[in-house]
């Protein structure tokens, strides 16, 4: 099983630890038992020996979970970066978009949609879509999904662009038309994308399930298909990682967005006015991914913080909320956690990443709340240093980087 597991990490870049090795077991488990194999030996060479059934593992163990508009600030701030900057800039040419790993489709899908609500027309955006997993981009092609693709509360967009039929709901030919769709592994030798460079570039959640070399690898190569001073977006945990390879914050609360420089060193892109996005409110997307164009809704009902069986609060709830914008209820639910569970690092870190997009002077506090219980916490260090610089502590900011690398090379 070790010897698989290192194959996986070695081609697709999958850290065990990420799923976790009984997951990978189960899957080659249940493909042995299709082959009416009994021993792991076999199947590496079995795996060895064929491509479609190299195909079928990556399959089992891929995470495809995805929904339409999932965290819905990285797609307003997007629309807003194409609209305020990108288009007056430059007044003919398509932007240049790529979704990496795209799944069955739902986010470049919203990608489209977001930027058609803002009034872009088709021929001003171009929209590329890659994924490992054949199954998920046939899926994509197809543009039929079932409720499990539709969550929140904002849903107006599935009335504008989708019909419901016996199957579930169809995407409208006008939104499918702006995706292409291609098969690739970032990490192989031969990547190659329909276009040469993208001005931004959605890559979330994937960084999570490498390991640091690999992370380092992923992360060079998302450098290559950037423009200089192109945008490229991660998830809430991965933003920490880019800081170290030529990206710098682009200064939009909540979207967990970076920019690189021509160098690909960090520093801001001038000519896009980085100062002027900084101003843009977390609060509520900036165009109306709820409602019809150029249209807004307000008043969206709370949400109580969610409790588990145990009785202790959904964190992951809270970063969605944080994610979508949503502060003051992310923050209820990471203050009640912390009452009903007692001190927790990871809490008072998402507090502090609440409160930083505030632009609230606590944030400092937080994080070091969260250092005190676990001293070797990198997203902790590494934000604290960020919230030191921008407060003119250079030296503080430049010791907490030099302890987050040496954690980072202990991990």
């Amino acid at each position: 099983m070790k010897e698989i597991e290192r194959t996986l990490r070695d081609k697709i870049g999958l850290d065990p630890a990420s799923i976790g090795s009984t997951l990978i077991q189960r899957s080659v488990r249940l493909r042995m038992k299709s082959h009416g194999l009994k021993r792991a030996e076999e199947y590496q060479r079995l795996l060895a020996s064929s491509g479609a059934e190299w195909a079928e593992l990556v399959e089992s163990v891929v995470v495809a979970e995805t929904w339409f508009f999932r965290d819905q600030e990285p797609f307003a701030a997007l629309v807003r970066l194409v609209v305020e900057e990108w288009l007056p800039a430059n007044p003919v040419g398509r932007v240049r978009v790529l979704s990496l790993p795209c799944s069955s489709g739902e986010e470049p899908y919203s990608l489209a949609m977001a930027l058609l609500d803002a009034g872009v027309s088709p021929e001003r955006f171009a929209i590329d879509a890659v994924d490992i997993s054949t199954r998920a981009l046939a899926r994509a092609k197809r543009g039929i999904y079932r409720k499990n693709s539709f969550r929140g509360m904002n849903l107006g967009f599935q009335s504008r662009y989708f019909r419901c039929i016996r199957e579930g709901y169809v995407l409208s030919p006008a939104v499918r038309q702006c995706v292409r769709f291609g098969h690739g592994n970032l990490l192989s030798e031969d990547f190659r994308t329909a276009q040469g460079a993208y001005e931004f570039i959605f890559c979330r959640n994937l960084l999570i399930y490498f390991d640091r070399a690999t992370r380092e690898k992923a992360l060079q190569k998302l450098g290559g298909l950037l423009v200089p001073e192109g945008t490229l977006f991660v998830g809430p945990a991965e933003q920490p990682l880019t800081l170290e390879h030529g990206f710098v914050p682009a200064q939009i609360p909540m979207a967990f967005a970076c920019r690189k420089t021509a160098g690909g060193t960090a520093g801001p892109d001038r000519r896009r006015r980085p100062g002027k996005t900084a101003k843009l409110s977390p609060l509520a997307p900036a165009l109306p991914l709820d409602g019809p164009p150029r249209s807004r809704r307000h008043g969206a009902p709370g949400v109580r913080p969610s409790l588990n069986g145990r009785g202790r609060t959904d964190l992951d709830q809270a970063r969605r909320l944080a994610d979508a914008g949503r502060l003051a209820e992310a923050a209820a639910i990471c203050e009640a956690h912390l009452r009903e569970t007692g001190a927790s690092a990871q809490a008072y870190y998402l507090l502090g990443l609440v409160r930083d997009a505030s632009s609230d002077s606590s944030a400092a506090e937080y994080y070091r709340k969260a250092l005190y219980l676990e001293p070797n916490h990198y997203e902790s260090l590494l934000q604290l240093a960020l919230w030191s610089q921008k407060n003119g502590e250079a030296a503080r900011a430049r010791a907490l980087k030099s302890r987050a690398q040496r954690v980072k090379l202990t991990t």
